[in-house]
């Protein structure tokens, strides 16, 4: 957590990837710490790219859908800069 913390202090901004869930899961525990250790650094929303909260479909097309993907990723770096 320190590094991503320093990484922070250092960029002013952060997108969270993961396939985990949105809410409950990893990526709101690491943007909760880096809301106690670096809010004063942010310089832009903490942008979290993920599962959303449903059950991961059995469909090819719609697991496809709801798992990150570079261009969910691209699009979530170009809202925060």
């Amino acid at each position: 957590m320190q590094t991503i913390v320093e990484s922070v202090k250092k960029t002013g901004r952060v997108v969270i990837v993961s396939e985990g869930y949105r809410i409950g899961g990893v990526p709101s525990e690491v943007a909760m710490v880096i809301i106690e250790e670096a809010f004063d650094y942010l310089d832009a929303p903490i942008k979290r790219v993920t599962t959303p909260d449903v059950p991961i479909p059995m469909s090819p097309p719609l697991e496809e859908w709801a798992i990150p993907s570079p261009p969910k990723v691209i699009q979530a770096v170009k809202e925060i800069l």
